[in-house]
C-alpha cells in the first residue's frame, strides 16, 4: 500500500469518526429537548363501568389536579371542561382530601356564569395513592321544593289567622250583647260567614295537597266535558241566582278529555265559581267549549271587576288576590286558580287569561282531547 492510499484511508476514517460524533451530539440534543411521555394514572378496574351508570356527577382527579375520568352528568353540570376541574370549591376539597386522605362530605352553592347557582352535596374520597374521586348530587330542585313548602305553610298559617280571629272576636261580642237580640243575630250572621270562609279555605288547602300527591296518569279515564261543565254550573247555581247572575253553557257538545276526572271537575268548578264570585249583580257568566287542533278549549267569560295588566302573571300564585279588600265579601281564598294551573300542567294542558279592568275576564282551560280510538 503506497503512501497516497494510506493517506486516503486515514482521511476517510477521520471523517467517519467526526460524522459519528456530530450525529451523537444531535441525538443527545434531541433527547434533551423532547418532553418524556408520561403514562396516565391507571383508573382501578371496574371504576369506569361504575361511573358510566351513575346518575351522580362523578369526577376522578389525578395527582397533577387534572381530570382523569368524568361521567356524562359532570360535563352536563359544567363541573368539568376538557381535563380541567371548573369548580374552585370542589378543587379545594380535592386538595384537602389528597393532603390527609380523609373522606369529606359537604353542601356547596356552586355559582354558574349567567345562571342560577346550584345547591349540591359533595362527597370526596381517595381512590388510590394518586387518584381522588368526587361525587356531586344536584339538590337545587329539592331546595326549591322545600322553600315552596315553607312558604306554603307560612301562607296557610297567615290565612287561617284571619277567619279564626274574626270568629273569636265575634263570639266575644255575642257574649257582651246577650241582652240585645238584634245584635246577637247580626253577630251570629257574621260568625256564620266567617266559619263558611274558614271551611272553604281548609277544603281548598286539602284539595290542593291531594292534587299534588295524585298523579292523573296513574288511573286515567275518559272524562266527559259536558258532564264536568254541568256539575260546575249546578254547584254555583244557588249563589248565582241569589245575586241575579245568569250562567249560560254552550259550545261543541260531546267532547272528551283523558285524565283524572276529579281533578278536571275541580279545575272547571273553580273557574266557574270565581267568575260568579267576582261578577256584578244581574250579569252573565258564559261557559263555552270547542276543539282546536286536537285540544279541548273550555272558556269561562265573566263581566266582573277585571284584572290589572301588571297583575295578570301573578294571579295563579297561591293565596294571591287581585283585590285583597274585596275577598272578604266574596269569600275568596286565593287558591282556586292555583288548583286550576296545577290540573292543567299535570294533564299536559295550559290555562290562559284575558282581562280588561272594569270590563271582565276570560279564562281558557286547554286540555288534550281524548283519542277517538281510545274512546271506542
Amino acid at each position: 500500500m503506497d503512501a497516497t492510499t494510506q493517506a486516503f484511508i486515514a482521511a476517510l476514517i477521520g471523517a467517519l469518526v467526526a460524522g459519528g460524533g456530530v450525529l451523537a451530539w444531535h441525538v443527545s440534543e434531541r433527547q434533551q429537548r423532547t418532553v418524556p411521555v408520561m403514562d396516565e394514572p391507571a383508573v382501578p378496574a371496574g371504576v369506569t363501568s361504575v361511573l358510566s351508570v351513575l346518575r351522580s356527577s362523578a369526577v376522578v382527579v389525578g395527582a397533577d389536579d387534572t381530570v382523569v375520568k368524568a361521567s356524562a352528568p359532570a360535563y352536563a353540570m359544567g363541573l368539568v371542561s376538557g381535563t380541567n376541574l371548573m369548580s374552585a370549591e370542589l378543587a379545594e376539597l380535592v386538595a384537602e382530601v389528597r393532603r390527609d386522605g380523609q373522606i369529606r362530605e359537604t353542601e356547596l352553592l356552586m355559582a354558574r356564569h349567567h345562571a342560577t347557582p346550584r345547591h349540591v352535596t359533595v362527597r370526596v374520597a381517595p381512590l388510590s395513592s394518586t387518584l381522588v374521586l368526587a361525587l356531586v348530587e344536584d339538590r337545587t330542585r329539592e331546595r326549591r321544593v322545600e322553600r315552596v313548602r315553607r312558604d306554603f305553610v307560612a301562607n296557610v298559617s297567615h290565612e287561617l289567622k284571619t277567619p279564626v280571629g274574626a270568629i273569636r272576636l265575634l263570639s266575644e261580642a255575642v257574649g257582651d250583647a246577650a241582652d240585645d237580640p238584634e245584635a246577637v243575630r247580626r253577630f251570629a250572621g257574621r260568625m256564620l260567614t266567617e266559619s263558611e270562609r274558614l271551611s272553604r279555605l281548609v277544603q281548598q288547602i286539602i284539595e290542593l295537597s291531594r292534587l299534588q300527591d295524585d298523579d292523573p296518569l296513574d288511573s286515567p279515564v275518559i272524562v266527559s266535558v259536558d258532564d264536568v261543565v254541568a256539575a260546575a254550573v249546578d254547584a254555583t247555581t244557588i249563589d248565582a241566582t241569589a245575586r241575579g247572575i245568569k250562567i249560560v253553557a254552550g259550545g261543541v257538545e260531546g267532547l272528551k278529555v283523558f285524565g283524572n276526572e276529579e281533578q278536571v271537575r275541580a279545575a272547571v268548578a273553580n273557574l266557574v265559581a270565581n267568575a260568579v264570585a267576582y261578577s256584578g249583580s244581574d250579569s252573565t257568566v258564559l261557559v263555552s267549549t270547542k276543539c282546536v287542533d286536537g285540544m279541548v278549549e273550555l272558556s269561562v267569560v265573566d263581566q266582573g271587576i277585571g284584572i290589572p295588566t301588571d297583575e295578570l302573571e301573578r294571579i295563579f300564585e297561591r293565596f294571591y288576590r287581585v283585590d285583597p279588600a274585596r275577598h272578604r265579601s266574596t269569600g275568596g281564598t286565593g287558591l282556586g286558580l292555583s288548583i286550576v294551573k296545577h290540573v292543567a300542567a299535570t294533564h299536559g294542558g295550559e290555562i290562559r287569561v284575558w282581562s280588561v279592568e272594569g270590563q271582565g275576564s276570560t279564562f281558557t282551560l286547554t286540555l288534550p282531547r281524548a283519542n277517538q280510538e281510545v274512546m271506542t
